[in-house]
């Protein structure tokens, strides 16, 4: 009789382990954290759940804070990094130069001094993939599976990374991108060759970084700082109407915290994306949802 007991428990828990899915649900209990140097001082923390697994995807996050502030290991971007981790994706965490200590971003910040900060950022993060691939077999990851991930200054740096910037320090075929309150300075170079799967999450209410098009925290014409930004709703319908995959998950009335929410939020949706528009693409996915603030 104990051992049919034991059998029958076998079989039910074998079927619990089949119904979740790779990617999806939170499969792993056990993580190795390790940190690496990529350009001078400048590091990210990889993550990864530590039982010998191969050619897993690669999200790479970028931190938040106007590029004066934030950090690659804060207490929530540790947390949303084990997250992703503890469902089976490799993570590097990084780090990239804050050029805009003690001078700010706002609207007193000279135009061309901004464009600069987010191409410095672009130009660090671009070092740091380097870095990983150069090294991929002993970081494990599938080089052909590596998504970009920014909150608020992180979302512009890698969207303009993707998007935007031309002369890059290295050049690479991203598999997709996920921004979080994010925005670029123009359209022209969201065309067929560049665009790739791309998840947006922003606030309709957004005061900061605009959800449509607007400038650069709603400066007026005549400031220093007075930058047009095009949002996540002007990117989606660019992509919407060259036909490729794009997500958007737009909050009415939301508010700039929309930058980091996602991470707590939205899990749900992330991996729906990465498993279904980047991992396990069968088609061309053009999905929004509007939710209430």
């Amino acid at each position: 009789m104990k051992q049919l007991v034991a059998f029958i428990t076998l079989i039910l828990l074998s079927n619990c382990a089949l119904a979740q899915k790779l990617y999806q649900d939170s499969l792993f209990s056990d993580l190795k954290i390790t940190t690496h140097t990529y350009s001078d001082t400048l590091q990210f923390d990889y993550y990864v759940s530590d039982d010998n697994r191969h050619n897993m995807p690669l999200i790479v996050v970028l931190h938040g804070g106007g590029f004066v502030g934030g950090a690659r290991n804060s207490e929530d971007m540790v947390s949303f990094a084990k997250q992703l981790a503890y469902r089976g994706y490799a993570v590097a965490s990084v780090s990239y130069r804050l050029t805009m200590v003690g001078i700010g971003f706002g609207c007193d910040v000279a135009r061309d001094a901004k464009i600069k900060a987010i191409n410095d950022a672009s130009y660090d993060i671009e070092l740091a993939v380097k870095h990983l691939t150069e090294n991929k077999q002993s970081f494990k990851f599938d080089p052909n599976k590596v998504v970009l991930l920014g909150s608020s200054a992180g979302a512009e740096a890698v969207l303009n990374m993707v998007y935007v910037r031309k002369d890059k320090a290295f050049d690479y075929n991203y598999a997709g991108i996920i921004s979080l309150a994010g925005a670029i300075i123009h359209l022209d170079q969201v065309n067929h060759e560049t665009a790739i799967p791309s998840l947006f999450f922003h606030g309709t209410g957004d005061e900061l970084v605009p959800y449509q098009i607007a400038p650069h925290h709603y400066c007026q014409t005549t400031a220093k700082g007075y930058m047009m930004l095009y949002g996540s709703r002007a990117i989606a319908d660019r992509l919407k109407g060259l036909g490729k995959p794009y997500y958007l998950y737009s909050v009415s009335g939301g508010s700039h915290s929309w930058a980091t929410l996602p991470m707590t939020k939205c899990l749900d949706e992330i991996t729906d994306f990465l498993s279904n528009d980047v991992i396990d693409a069968k088609s061309v996915r053009q999905t929004e949802r509007m939710i209430g603030n």
